[in-house]
């Protein structure tokens, strides 16, 4: 359950701890369509650092696609976890793929094309294993997606949820999600035994934070809102700088 928690500034970053680090809205301000973002080079030079300075203890985990997050990063080394945990990929640079794409997933897009010119501004977003409507140009709209959503999961379930996201609505495989691809990370090199670091602004982050919070580890609500996150950070710009105090000034 997400607990409203007063702001607080996380403790100071360890180079040896495991960092868990959500993209859109975190490290990247949002845009309006997934395709508006550009990671510029002092982000970059930040994530290369400090993957490097941590042992490669650092994933980024994000609702984008793999091949998404390469494509802005450039860094085949780094791990990351993509469609919120339903693929992964490790510190060696294995490709973990946890479910196939629904077999209803060419009804359900049958039924949200034709919104799409009925209602400009929608924009539907195939992801592969999974398919997002977003409304972020028509925020009024957002009872009727969140209700359209829920009733396509529902009509072709089971093994099917919904994942809300900031003015997003996302129906993929059941089962997968931020949490699982931490727990995933931690079983393996150079993220075992470390304490684990979520940081992440949206609902599809509160399951990674509340694994960390498991793990006695530092979980970071970027933003306002509800969360069950045990610490705070304002906004992109204070993500990166209290990251990189952990180049700075990190033990």
């Amino acid at each position: 359950m997400m607990k409203k928690h007063r702001p607080g500034r996380p403790p100071a970053p360890h180079l040896d701890w495991a960092y868990f680090v959500d993209v859109d809205g975190t490290l990247l301000n949002i845009a309006e369509t997934p395709q508006g973002v550009r990671m510029d080079a002092a982000l970059l030079e930040l994530i290369a650092n400090l993957h490097r300075a941590s042992g490669g203890a650092l994933a980024l985990v994000s609702g984008r696609m793999i091949s998404d997050l390469q494509s802005h990063t450039g860094m085949a080394q780094l791990p990351m976890a993509g469609l919120h945990g339903l693929e992964r990929r490790d510190s060696s640079g294995r490709l973990w793929i946890h479910a196939a794409a629904p077999a209803a997933k060419s009804a359900i897009k049958a039924v949200l094309l034709p919104l799409l010119g009925r209602h400009p501004g929608l924009l539907l977003e195939d992801k592969g294993l999974t398919l997002a409507l977003h409304y972020r140009k028509v925020p009024a709209l957002a009872a009727y997606v969140h209700r359209l959503m829920a009733q396509l999961a529902r009509l072709h379930g089971p093994g099917l949820e919904l994942q809300c996201g900031k003015r997003v609505v996302e129906i993929k495989p059941a089962g997968i999600d931020k949490g699982t691809a931490v727990t995933e990370y931690l079983t393996e090199s150079p993220f075992k035994g470390r304490r684990p670091v979520f940081v992440g602004d949206d609902l599809n982050d509160e399951r990674g934070f509340a694994e960390v919070n498991k793990l006695d580890g530092v979980s970071i609500k970027v933003g306002r809102g509800p969360s069950c996150a045990r610490f705070r950070l304002a906004n992109v710009a204070a993500v990166h700088r209290w990251l990189g105090t952990a180049l700075s000034g990190g033990t």
